[in-house]
């Protein structure tokens, strides 16, 4: 289950309103839950957001909804002629507290 709605990304993107985006900004919220997922290295709702578990970490929800933003507003694989954007800035730092280390 996302921890953020598409309602919430489309708060985030300023498209409250616009119609025809339901379908896509929730994929980006799955997608981009799946790769914070893949980064902490745990399911984010195995850990936070059940019952007897802490609410999910409003940095992790942030870093969603900066993600699946991105991803929505860049949707070109390729881009020729112009600079090469990457993803948020302070995406990894509001991942990596939360993150399972293993050596």
């Amino acid at each position: 289950m996302a921890i953020v709605s598409f309602h919430d990304l489309e708060d985030q993107l300023g498209l409250e309103g616009v119609p025809g985006h339901e379908v896509m900004l929730d994929q980006k919220v799955q997608a981009a839950q799946g790769h914070i997922e893949r980064l902490l290295g745990f399911k984010i709702e195995d850990h936070f957001g059940g019952e007897d578990q802490d609410p999910v970490p409003e940095p992790l929800r942030e870093a969603v909804l900066q993600l699946a933003a991105w991803w929505f507003e860049q949707r070109e694989a390729g881009i020729i002629g112009h600079s090469v954007a990457t993803p948020p800035h302070g995406l990894a730092e509001l991942v990596a507290e939360y993150r399972e280390w293993t050596f």
